[in-house]
């Protein structure tokens, strides 16, 4: 089975942080190209100390200028790297470049839980190594992103913006709030964050239903009342019986416009929606229209189509809306830990021929 990371579980787990392979004889070499901006997160890994059997060849991208510049393909050539660690935002065409004309690289790490902004027909069919593994940053955000979800339910179950409103003006009218406890939890996309998420909310006193591609994987799990598959009855099934939903899916050819109209018109008139996976996974007019019309009671949105959020958009004057700019899984060291967690976690694995922690299933997206 494959094996991945999770940052409350590892944290709190000795055993599982002494299982790295370091006592192992290395096998070869890891020859890294880093397709990244040199920021401070990235310092471990361009200026510190690497593990035993490891080289840093290039970096590629300092500047978010004309990446291809940077790309020196003889020296490239010569050196033959295996590893490419992708952060770069505009790293899809250069990460092709490397791919068609180098055929030594054998693994490919994200900085990312997300690898739509790398993802090509290269990346996913490469040329010269069909066996390409590819991995990712899945399980360092799970946690600040759940904590959100319950901050986003509390914000339209408790009404916040009217306490805010009422502290403004002095006023100590009482009302009637929401009950958390016994509402629906409905999960598109059942991965590390909405299990992440799920786990707050079951200990609120929440209902858990959840979209996910195997339903099968939910046997037996304590939190979830109902796991659906991803077929379009399903969804809208969870969208029907949902209080929140939160959208978590990864962006794919399958997920893009998957909350469309069609699934918002089976939406309870009490309902929210919450997304912090990728705007586009929603379908933003058709959202628009249905917060408009109070179809949907809000929408808490850390995602959207396009980012930044342009000012012309109707949700930023939309009452109902909570927008926050793709910034809820952004502590003060959270990239610094994804850096860590490829130095730490996966290059020794690499360099002894072990598995290695996250893979991720190009063909999938995710």
């Amino acid at each position: 089975m494959p094996k991945y990371y999770n940052r409350e579980e590892w944290a709190s787990s000795p055993s599982k942080q002494e299982s790295l392979p370091i006592n192992k004889s290395i096998l070869k070499e890891a020859k890294i190209i880093s397709l990244s901006l040199d920021d401070d997160a990235n310092q471990a890994l361009h200026k510190g100390t690497l593990p035993d059997g490891c080289t840093l060849l290039s970096i590629i991208g300092k500047s978010n200028n004309n990446i291809s510049e940077d790309i020196d393909l003889e020296y490239l050539k010569k050196e033959k790297p295996n590893v490419v660690f992708v952060s770069h935002p505009k790293a899809k065409e250069p990460l092709a470049t490397l791919l068609t004309h180098l055929p030594s690289i054998e693994w490919v790490h994200t900085r990312s839980a997300g690898i739509d902004f790398c993802l090509s027909e290269t990346v996913i069919n490469p040329p010269h190594n069909p066996s390409l593994q590819m991995t990712n940053a899945k399980g360092l955000y799970c946690s600040t992103l759940a904590e959100y979800t319950m901050m986003a339910i509390s914000y339209f179950a408790k009404d916040l913006p009217r306490l805010l409103k009422q502290k403004d003006e002095k006023n100590w009218n009482q009302y009637c709030v929401e009950e958390i406890r016994g509402k629906t939890l409905g999960i598109v996309g059942y991965g590390d964050i909405g299990r992440a998420a799920a786990k707050l909310a079951f200990a609120y006193g929440m209902k858990i239903t959840a979209l996910r591609r195997n339903p099968n994987l939910s046997d037996g799990d304590p939190i979830i009342t109902k796991a659906y598959g991803s077929d379009k009855q399903s969804l809208h099934q969870l969208m029907k019986e949902s209080d929140y939903i939160l959208v978590a899916a990864p962006l794919t050819k399958d997920t893009k416009g998957l909350i469309d109209a069609e699934a918002l018109s089976h939406v309870q008139s009490n309902t929210v929606l919450i997304n912090l996976g990728r705007g586009p996974v929603v379908d933003e007019d058709a959202l628009i229209d249905a917060l408009s019309s109070r179809q949907l009671k809000g929408a808490a949105l850390d995602v959207v189509t396009v980012e930044p959020l342009p000012k012309s958009s109707p949700l930023w004057d939309l009452d109902n809306v909570l927008i926050s700019p793709h910034n809820m899984d952004k502590t003060e060291t959270f990239m610094h830990e994804s850096t860590d967690f490829f130095i730490k976690e996966n290059l020794p694995r690499f360099v002894r021929g072990e598995e290695l922690l996250n893979p991720v299933d190009r063909k999938a997206g995710y």
